[in-house]
């Protein structure tokens, strides 16, 4: 099933029903993205928070705490804590990964430059741990902080990774988890520790959040072989060219004879690419099932986190994040 077949989709369904708390998140970020002394500030910002994302990891804040009763205001702050944690780390990725189009539109380190990209993304930062702080809360503290520093150190680890044969799925999945799951699992986390609610709940909304980004990033990493730019906002084969490692390239690459490994070598290590390259890889993962593989895992961490949702209290809500997690991998479905 494509994402076109699904008529109200889940994250629009969200939406709808916490559309006050979202109006108030927004409300909140363009007030703490403001900067009486640098304009480039709020500038830089603004391009990519007002770029038309489905602001999903906010969203889970506020669905998360809904289904546990909270009725307080300070779901609010730290959806927008998360909105600008996750706004930061894009800032930042894209000066790493010499990008120069995000949501279809240009990048900001085009538009500006490197160094605007990464000073702004640091005050969103320091923004971000200022908001996480008013609700009062240690334990919100130490989830969220530790969140970003796990963030941090996946993407460096992805440095390190991208571009080494000698990368395993064990390697790729630490990755995952640091610079994407990482953050959709603080985000649930937290929605339920700010309501009260049982550590078993607790427990299940981290695993969650946890098992919804990774199958998020499995299905981004697929597209970006099968996808198409009007869809994924990147051109086909993008990683390819990045030389980054993968799970459909690291299933290949883990099947390969030595001339395809010799393959592989040449355009991953030492990054010297040539036509009709990328066509060839992408007939390899074919011919070892690597992109099938690599759709089965993210059909089954979708499954976890189903699972893991399944045992919160029936609620509207529940039902919404149980089916985000089947269109997370809908379009691969």
């Amino acid at each position: 099933m494509g994402l076109d077949e699904i008529a109200t989709k889940p994250h629009e369904q969200l939406a709808a029903h916490l559309a006050t708390k979202m109006e108030a998140v927004n409300v909140l970020i363009r007030e703490r993205m403001a900067s009486r002394h640098a304009p480039r500030i709020p500038q830089v910002t603004a391009h990519l928070v007002e770029a038309g994302g489905k602001r999903l990891r906010p969203m889970l804040v506020l669905a998360t705490a809904d289904l546990c009763g909270y009725d307080g205001p300070f779901d609010v702050h730290l959806a927008a804590t998360v909105e600008f944690i996750h706004t930061a780390t894009l800032l930042h990725d894209d000066v790493v990964d010499e990008s120069a189009q995000r949501r279809g539109r240009p990048t900001a380190n085009l538009l500006w430059d490197n160094k605007s990209s990464v000073l702004v993304g640091d005050y969103l930062f320091a923004r971000a741990f200022q908001l996480m702080v008013e609700p009062g809360s240690l334990r919100v503290l130490d989830i969220l902080s530790n969140a970003s520093a796990t963030i941090a150190e996946g993407e460096v680890l992805q440095l390190s990774a991208a571009q080494d044969l000698a990368t395993t799925e064990d390697i790729y999945l630490q990755v995952v988890r640091g610079k994407t799951a990482a953050l959709f699992s603080a985000a649930t986390e937290v929605g339920g520790v700010i309501a009260g609610a049982p550590e078993d709940h607790v427990k299940a909304l981290f695993e969650y959040g946890d098992a919804l980004g990774i199958a998020f990033q499995i299905v981004d990493d697929l597209l970006d072989y099968q996808g198409d730019v009007k869809s994924t906002g990147k051109n086909v084969g993008d990683d390819f060219r990045e030389r980054k490692l993968t799970l459909p390239v690291i299933k290949a690459v883990a099947a390969a004879t030595d001339e395809e490994r010799a393959f592989w070598k040449r355009t991953i290590e030492k990054g010297d690419q040539r036509d009709g390259d990328l066509e060839h890889a992408l007939t390899l993962m074919q011919a070892h099932g690597a992109l099938e593989q690599t759709r089965v895992e993210a059909l089954d961490w979708a499954a976890r986190a189903r699972a893991a949702i399944a045992v919160l209290p029936d609620h509207p809500v529940q039902r919404m994040l149980d089916n985000l997690a089947g269109y997370v991998v809908a379009r691969i479905s």
